[in-house]
């Protein structure tokens, strides 16, 4: 019925597996006799799109802020945490000020999946400006506030959400033409091609930069960025025409 309606495989499991934990505590508590145990979830495949968009759309994107006021800072800053680190939009989200060392040129973040351990990640020197001139700019640099913060006059200085962020990405694509849809997600899918592309393909040292803990993720953004199957599909159809 799930697949009928049209929902993905990633959904249907998230629901199976919901329901799965409800009859496994109805167990636990003596109201159900039965386990869901044995019901199998949909293949999901991974990462269908992680192409996204070129550095030459990224830096058309960047072009557009105007750094001499408050939000074109901010805004120049969350892009160029999003390409240069290829953060993930709830790891910029929980930026404090504390967690940016300029002078070191490094960031803490709570990674995905990691509890509470920290990690600290080198950033270039555009990047710490970028961050240093929205955070002077602001002008609070109380290391227990947050580095992305609300200039509306409604939420001024609450933290980002995720859904902020996500605006802010999804408004500046679009300002410029950019067609294809694109969220931070996207952004930080486009950083990683970009850099197998310039390393040549170089897993060890781009998995530094995406923080993958299993490598063979990295291995599909290689696979999409090669087009493999483009150049075999031309190969079989060349084949037909020499026939002729």
């Amino acid at each position: 019925m799930l697949i009928k309606s049209g929902l993905r495989e990633a959904t249907i499991n998230r629901r199976l597996a919901a329901i799965k934990s409800l009859a496994k505590m109805g167990r636990k508590l003596g109201v159900c006799n039965y386990s869901l145990e044995d019901v199998s979830g949909e293949k999901v495949k991974a990462y269908r799109d992680t192409r996204g968009v070129d550095s030459k759309a990224i830096s058309i994107v960047i072009q557009q802020f105007d750094r001499e006021t408050l939000i074109g800072k901010r805004n120049y800053a969350i892009f160029l945490v999003l390409w240069g680190l290829a953060l993930r939009r709830q790891e910029i989200c929980q930026l404090d000020v504390g967690d940016f060392d300029f002078y070191g040129r490094k960031l803490r973040v709570l990674g995905k999946g990691k509890g509470t351990n920290e990690e600290y990640l080198d950033m270039s020197k555009d990047v710490a400006a970028a961050l240093a001139d929205w955070l002077i700019a602001r002008g609070d640099l109380n290391p227990n506030l947050p580095i992305f913060t609300a200039l509306d006059f409604h939420n001024e200085g609450h933290r980002l959400t995720t859904d902020a962020i996500y605006k802010i990405v999804a408004a500046a694509f679009k300002a410029v033409g950019v067609k294809k849809p694109m969220s931070p997600h996207r952004v930080r899918h486009s950083a990683i091609t970009a850099a197998l592309d310039a390393t040549d393909g170089n897993i060890r040292k781009v998995q530094k930069l995406s923080r993958h803990a299993d490598p063979r993720t990295l291995m599909i953004y290689d696979d999409n960025r090669n087009k493999d199957l483009w150049e075999m599909s031309e190969l079989l159809t060349g084949m037909l025409k020499e026939s002729e």
